[in-house]
């Protein structure tokens, strides 16, 4: 009845529930198993029309009447092509049309087998998305196949309706149906602004206030927001709230910052005993990979994601909902129509977060970030380079007024000096980098310019190549292979240090750096910039970080 393909089920499925019930088909091999799938469905209108040139007028047609989104099937090659004029007319005419292409397996393209070409985004700025399906052969080929398809199909009517197209590559065999049924999918939807008083918006409401496990998670946010005092509390008290120091004051209160030790407590059992039912997220990107794995393995019923733009950010597999909107204005909507006494899954989260001991470090790199986050002045600003110092840092309190920043949006080696520099010229307070060895010699021509002055203090830790790579699980490197992976040096700071203006300072031991600490996070401004130069051992560095979570797994 149906066919085996798994995208193509995923495809056809997703159309139903999008509301998408017009399909003009026109012949060919290719799209068979498409056609034959649609054509056995009841909730499907099937149009037959043999020239492609007038099918996609013809289902331009179809959408224009009701103003509902058709589609238009057809097989690979040129076939395609001449769909391009209607495609042309629908975008401009702002019509909403999902262009369904047929393809060969993508390793046959260009390979002189017959009616093939290359027809993902063969259409351009004339569409207003294009997604090319994988083949499914895994859980991860079927959620990636799942979330194109939605992502397609909620463009049809974002910021004004137009075309979409979906490319399927298809192998054989593919004349069989010995599928009987449809699969369960994942349909997501998107709000465009929240209007509780909205009957659109009712049934997100009543969900809501249906769940009584609730957790929200910040993301990256270069901003401070104070929320109204009485939605703070309704908010403190019906979520659990995750964060980290780079989602800085976008909360309405007290939020669990310890995740990795907090999640590295809980084994498999109490992670799935503690999932939430509804997740809520906002902000940019996330560091813990502890987060990720908990939330992807032990998934809530409903993800929602709070994106001014309506994009789609589908982190942890288990999008449903993007509500298109600024954020805090999302959560002083919702916070006066939270119903019910405030639930208990908070607080059970809020124990569990501080029963977890604080992190403590003999001399190591962990040691020295602990001790400059615990000695740093307010109000400064703290920026974060990637890999070992980002991470790191999350495993100690910050004090009040502090700022962080950090280049997460692609978490590059590259720029996070120059990023720190550039901020701290416009900035009147104190601005602090931690930053690791590679990051800052890769980045070292961020000091040969005249543009900063003496608010800046840089901590560089300096432990002779990329500790990161040492602490992944399960890599192990021989011979040369440690050499060439972890880019092991010799290269100290000093002389381009001084060359560039810093007063420096080199600290080798635990008694160097308490007496470096005073003079480096003074909050008067000294004459010079300053750049204190830690010097660690890596294997004793990778090891206390491997003990610390032994040690808390034993919790």
């Amino acid at each position: 009845m149906y066919t085996d393909k798994q995208n193509i089920l995923q495809l056809v499925t997703l159309l139903r529930e999008h509301g998408i019930h017009k399909v003009v088909v026109c012949p060919g091999s290719r799209n068979i198993p498409i056609v034959q799938t649609l054509a056995n469905m009841p909730e499907i209108t099937c149009y037959p029309i043999t020239d492609e040139r007038s099918a996609g007028f013809f289902a331009m047609g179809l959408s224009l009447h009701g103003g509902a989104p058709a589609a238009v099937c057809c097989t690979s090659g040129t076939a395609l092509l001449n769909l391009h004029p209607a495609v042309a007319e629908a975008f401009y005419q702002q019509v909403p049309l999902v262009i369904i292409s047929a393809d060969r397996p993508r390793a046959w393209i260009g390979q002189m087998d017959g009616q093939t070409l290359p027809q993902p985004g063969v259409f351009g700025s004339l569409v207003k998305k294009s997604v090319d399906l994988p083949e499914i052969a895994t859980p991860e080929d079927e959620w990636f196949c799942n979330r194109l398809i939605n992502e397609a199909l909620l463009e049809l009517n974002h910021h004004g309706k137009g075309p979409v197209h979906i490319n399927v590559p298809v192998s054989e065999p593919f004349f069989k149906l010995p599928v009987n049924e449809l699969p369960a999918v994942r349909k997501i939807v998107r709000y465009c602004g929240l209007n509780p008083y909205d009957k659109d918006y009712s049934p997100l409401i009543e969900r809501l206030n249906r769940y009584r496990r609730r957790m929200a998670v910040a993301g990256q946010m270069n901003l401070i927001y104070l929320f109204d005092r009485t939605c703070a509390r309704i908010l403190s008290r019906h979520f659990v709230w995750f964060c980290e120091h780079t989602a800085n004051r976008t909360l309405p209160g007290w939020a669990i910052r310890n995740i990795d030790p907090l999640l590295c407590t809980m084994d498999n059992k109490a992670q799935e005993d503690m999932k939430p039912e509804l997740l809520i997220t906002y902000g940019g990107h996330i560091i813990s990979k502890r987060l990720k794995n908990f939330l992807r393995r032990h998934p809530p019923v409903e993800h929602w994601h709070i994106s001014p733009d309506g994009s789609v950010a589908d982190l942890f597999g288990s999008l449903t909902t993007v509500i298109e909107m600024d954020p805090f204005e999302f959560w002083e909507k919702i916070a006066p129509q939270m119903e019910g006494s405030a639930p208990e899954y908070p607080r059970s989260w809020e124990t569990r977060s501080k029963a977890v001991p604080s992190a403590s470090f003999a001399y190591s790199e962990q040691g020295a970030i602990g001790c400059l986050l615990e000695h740093l002045p307010t109000p400064c600003t703290l920026h974060l380079a990637n890999s070992s110092a980002v991470r790191y840092a999350q495993l100690f309190k910050l004090p009040e007024n502090v700022e962080v920043l950090a280049n997460r949006g692609t978490n590059g080696i590259e720029g996070s000096m120059s990023t720190a520099l550039g901020y701290a010229a416009a900035s009147p307070q104190l601005n602090f980098l931690i930053i690791g060895d590679l990051s800052f010699f890769y980045d070292m021509n961020a000091l040969w310019n005249v543009n900063y002055g003496s608010n800046i203090r840089i901590l560089l830790l300096n432990n002779s190549g990329g500790e990161i790579f040492h602490a992944l699980p399960g890599l192990e490197l021989q011979g040369d292979a440690k050499r060439y992976v972890t880019a092991t040096h010799t290269t100290t700071a000093k002389a381009w240090a001084e060359d560039r203006g810093f007063d420096y300072t080199a600290v080798h031991n635990e008694a160097e750096l308490q007496e470096a600490i005073p003079a480096f996070v003074a909050p008067s401004l000294s004459a010079h910039p300053q750049l204190m130069e830690v010097f660690t051992d890596k294997d004793s560095d990778v090891e206390l970080l491997k003990t610390y979570y032994h040690n808390l797994k034993q919790l």
